[in-house]
């Protein structure tokens, strides 16, 4: 049984947080992580390691660090090392991974695709940022990964036609730290596909589907009656900007709607509760 009053290196620490041992080092000056030094060597002790992990640190007031502007600006300016120094220092400031996609890349990506839209920035500033975001994804993933036993398995698809996955893969990564196990479809899924997968996946509790333009809303409608077919009795649970409340998404015929990735947790847990 492993002993929770266990005390770590700082270093141990910044391995187990999967981040360079400096970071670590801003983390407990900037007061997020707790940590003693005994003589030359600064200690953790386990349990407050795992609140820090857990997000459960005081987080930085709202407006005191415009950190989803800092971050946008980075993703327009194609500025991968950059983008990552912006994540990291709010990271270190205390705030949660799950944070970071729901109130910096996600907001950020939904901005760029408004000025796309609206003709300020042009498709090459819009792809180049969208790469910037999927390698910050790529390198946040791992901090959500959790131990134990999980609470039964999510998939999170799209519909036909929709080519915007990058709020999908937030979404399990987020799902995956509350103790989800989570399997993604992508983007652009076939129903055929979807329904193959449906009868693969083992322990399926719920399905979530994102829509982030609803281009055609008979294919999200279908999508719908897709996954009635092959799991009728399992919860299906809709998000994404083109969805904009719970009314649209029951008139869609999901069962619940979520704003976010952590509306998408509530949810979750309310609908598989028995």
């Amino acid at each position: 049984m492993e002993d929770r009053h266990q005390t770590l290196t700082l270093r141990e620490a910044a391995d187990e947080l999967g981040v360079h041992y400096m970071t670590a080092y801003r983390y407990v000056r900037l007061g997020a992580l707790r940590a003693e030094k005994s003589g030359a060597v600064w200690q953790v002790e386990r349990a407050d390691l795992d609140r820090f992990r857990n997000g459960h640190t005081e987080p930085p007031a709202r407006g005191d660090a415009p950190w989803s502007d800092r971050l946008e600006a980075r993703m327009l300016a194609a500025d991968q090392a950059g983008a990552w120094q912006v994540v990291e220092a709010a990271l270190a400031s205390g705030m949660h991974p799950s944070r970071v996609y729901t109130e910096m890349i996600g907001p950020a990506l939904n901005r760029i695709g408004a000025r796309w839209e609206a003709a300020s920035i042009t498709i090459g500033q819009a792809h180049m940022a969208t790469v910037v975001a999927n390698r910050l994804i790529g390198r946040l993933g791992p901090r959500f990964a959790r131990r134990g036993r999980a609470k039964g398995t999510v998939l999170a698809t799209t519909p036909p036609g929709e080519r915007h996955g990058l709020g999908l893969e937030m979404l399990a990564d987020i799902l995956r730290g509350a103790g989800f196990d989570v399997v993604t479809l992508g983007s652009d899924v076939p129903l055929e596909s979807l329904q193959h997968a449906l009868g693969e996946v083992d322990r399926l509790i719920a399905v979530c589907v994102s829509v982030m333009v609803m281009d055609d809303e008979r294919e999200v409608r279908r999508t719908i009656e897709a996954i009635r077919v092959q799991a009728d009795r399992v919860p299906i649970l809709m998000g994404g900007a083109a969805i904009t409340s719970a009314q649209v998404a029951r008139s869609l015929g999901a069962d619940a709607w979520a704003e976010d990735g952590l509306g998408a947790i509530e949810e979750l847990e309310r609908l598989t509760a028995r």
